[in-house]
């Protein structure tokens, strides 16, 4: 099997338990979450942990990691109102959309166009159209998303907050490379088949969840 099949593969099992985990909410929801925050704990430690400065970057790792779980926490549970638990679901999926189609767009439009690179020293394979078409992937699908749930009304801002978030999953993921490229690591785990860890699979995602929660509250 290729290694595109391999990721192909996992990236459905994975956007499936991600799905079914927001669907049900509550406890299912949290423990799914907390144990994926577990994970991108561990991965980060087992990264960090023969360094010198361990204690430093143990630490940016538990902030790490710990922000990820409150973030979809708040943005599930936390988003009460007069649609209650309907609305901290479209929350997530919302965030689920720009950033699995920003990373989608990036790929297969820098793939397709190529040209001058994004940030070579820090990864070499990002290239400025596939920034661009991150970026106007993320906003179709968010403000898609939302027209879909009714939300039409409020395109702009949709399309707005779904730039600012599709900006900070693509500087999550440029985050992740400088920080395996300053450890020396290709990958920063190997559980999950084509695609390494789950650091390497949330790197965007984590950014964008915390941006959205911080957003979430300030609005709220």
């Amino acid at each position: 099997m290729s290694e595109l099949q391999l990721r192909v593969i996992s990236a459905i099992v994975l956007a499936a338990l991600a799905l079914l985990s927001t669907w049900a909410g509550g406890l299912v929801f949290t423990a799914v979450w907390a144990v994926l925050a577990l994970l991108v704990l561990q991965e980060w430690m087992t990264i960090t942990r023969a360094k010198p400065d361990f204690m430093l970057w143990g630490s940016g790792g538990m902030v790490y990691a710990v922000g990820l779980f409150f973030a979809v926490i708040a943005l599930r549970n936390g988003m009460a109102g007069t649609e209650g638990d309907h609305l901290g679901m479209i929350a997530i999926l919302f965030l689920f959309a720009v950033v699995w189609a920003s990373d989608v767009f990036a790929y297969f439009v820098g793939r397709a166009l190529g040209g001058p690179k994004l940030a070579p020293r820090i990864s070499p394979n990002k290239t400025w159209s596939g920034f661009c078409g991150g970026l106007s992937g993320g906003m179709l699908a968010g403000t898609g998303l939302l027209a879909a749930f009714g939300y039409g009304r409020l395109f702009f801002y949709h399309a707005a907050l779904s730039l600012v978030l599709s900006l900070a999953s693509i500087a999550g993921d440029l985050f992740e490379s400088a920080f395996k490229r300053r450890f020396g690591v290709k990958d920063s785990g190997r559980l999950i088949p084509g695609h390494g860890g789950f650091m390497d699979r949330l790197d965007g995602f984590i950014f964008a969840a915390i941006l959205a929660a911080i957003i979430g509250v300030s609005v709220g």
